[in-house]
């Protein structure tokens, strides 16, 4: 329903609706027309980020505080002493749109920083004190300019000390810290790392979440804690990894034109992108989708460009697809889009959180209830979308080994062929062993010739992924297009390409 919709109408609705679906359910949990509204109730809203402004003395200081808070949840706008004059400095902390200040340096300051400093202190406290409900957070060495701030105590708005941003690290403690500060306890993409987590302890795997929705793109990645201990969870929100950004500039729409199958310009393009965004779930067959599908895989490389460290990990046991963005594409096509921009060797399984519910049953408060849950209805959560094996190091032109899938029902045999998709089908609920035995060593996880995986199956089966890694496309747009509808339609079909 819309978003602007009465949520008591919208609850009496689908209370309505469930007791009229399910009489015998209804008559349990004694649901009658009417009473949906007096039951226990779980609120989770995504909100549309907001703007912080990140300031530093120099640039070499600005690029960490920027990567940092660009994937927590936050629209940056950014400068330094180095690159702007005070007044445009207090121009961009004074704009009715910044809602946040990042301040920061390194820890301790290097010498091209502390002669600035003061300064730049002086100036964001000034600029805090006409914008008395603006929060600050001194990040690393700024903390030692608390004291220009005043009595914190009187503000409205708070000033916090954050520990420093690490170059090449754009996660930890200040990525944790600032998720904190734009997304309210209720945020779905904030539930969704506790969702990825629970996820995480019940099926004892690794399990990255990616989201793409109207406002940002998010990732989490949560493994279980080793011999009973705390489970970790890596949370990135990236609003420029919106499916549908507000002002589409040009790189925008070149990376959705690299992934287009259809014809159009560049400013019918841009055009189409923003009736996206005003219209998100309008226009959702035909022409439609092929856009949708091709916006979701740009917002995917943009989320991919903030979570750099993602790269040197090993895959995920489990990657759960879920957002608006998948909502009308076929199933298959969803996992497709995943590995063809987070390309990485290894095997995993991919599935698809088709109802959207993982990031509301992780706004759960108590832990163990949440796993409770999510165990309880796990096989109506998410869709198996099957089993992706990407090796790297192929070489082209000839055959590159052999794999045997040994089932239960007996061996299917296939010849390897670098440069397109060999799809086995392996329906939904059964599981094999897939053998691969390779002509030169390849990297599949570990490097090696011979390898026995584990697969099990799902909509669109299992998918042994030839191509290059990473992928390369044609530079001419019509080859391009050609190549991305067949490796489409292999993939919705399950025909070998």
């Amino acid at each position: 329903m819309p978003a602007g919709a009465d949520v008591e109408a919208i609850i009496s609705v689908l209370g309505d609706r469930a007791a009229t679906a399910d009489r015998s359910l209804a008559a349990a949990l004694e649901l009658r027309p009417g009473t949906a509204n007096n039951l226990p109730r779980l609120e989770v809203a995504s909100h549309p980020p907001r703007t912080m402004a990140v300031v530093a003395a120099s640039e070499r200081a600005l690029g960490p505080l920027v990567a940092t808070a660009s994937r927590s949840g936050w629209r940056t706008v950014s400068g330094s002493a180095e690159s702007i004059d005070p007044l445009a400095m207090t121009t961009l902390l004074l704009d009715a749109a910044v809602s946040c200040v990042l301040v920061g340096a390194s820890d301790p300051p290097a010498a091209d920083e502390r002669r600035a400093l003061g300064e730049l202190a002086a100036l964001v406290a000034a600029a805090a004190g006409r914008r008395g409900d603006m929060t600050v957070v001194l990040s690393g060495g700024m903390s030692e300019h608390l004291t220009d701030f005043g009595d914190i105590a009187t503000r409205a708005g708070e000033v916090l000390l954050g520990p420093a941003a690490k170059r090449g690290a754009p996660g930890g403690p200040l990525a944790d810290l600032l998720v904190e500060l734009a997304l309210p306890p209720n945020d779905a993409r904030r539930a969704l790392g506790a969702g990825a987590v629970a996820l995480a302890e019940i099926l004892d795997r690794r399990v990255d979440v990616v989201e793409v929705g109207f406002d940002a793109g998010t990732r989490a990645s949560a493994a279980p804690g080793v011999a009973g201990g705390t489970p970790s969870l890596d949370l990135a929100v990236v609003p420029s990894a919106a499916l549908a950004p507000i002002d589409p500039d040009d790189s925008v729409v070149d990376r959705v034109g690299l992934w287009s199958t259809w014809g159009a310009d560049r400013h019918r393009l841009r055009d189409r992108l923003r009736e996206l965004r005003l219209a998100p779930w309008a226009d959702t067959v035909g022409d439609g989708v092929t856009l949708r599908m091709a916006a979701a895989r740009a917002a995917l490389g943009r989320l991919k460009e903030w979570t750099p460290e993602w790269n040197d990990r090993p895959p995920a046991d489990l990657i759960v697809a879920t957002g608006g963005a998948w909502a009308v594409a076929p199933a298959p096509a969803v996992a497709l889009a995943l590995v063809d921009v987070l390309r990485r060797p290894g095997a995993g399984q991919y599935a698809l959180d088709h109802s959207r519910i993982l990031a509301p049953l992780g706004s759960i408060p108590d832990a163990d209830e949440r796993r409770a849950m999510i165990a309880d209805l796990i096989d109506d959560i998410l869709a198996p979308l099957g089993t992706v094996v990407t090796p790297a190091g192929l070489h082209a032109g000839r055959s590159a080994g052999s794999l045997v899938v040994h089932g239960t029902d007996g061996s299917t045999r296939l010849d390897l062929m670098p440069g397109g998709l060999a799809l086995i089908d392996l329906p939904p609920g059964t599981s094999a062993v897939a053998e691969f035995k390779f002509r030169d060593s390849v990297r599949l996880g570990a490097r090696g010739r011979h390898f026995a995986i584990d697969v099990t199956g799902g909509l669109g089966g299992l998918v042994v992924d030839l191509r290059d890694v990473p992928l390369k496309l044609p530079d001419r747009s019509d080859l391009r297009g050609e190549l991305l509808e067949s490796w489409q339609t292999a993939i919705v079909t399950g025909r070998d390409m």
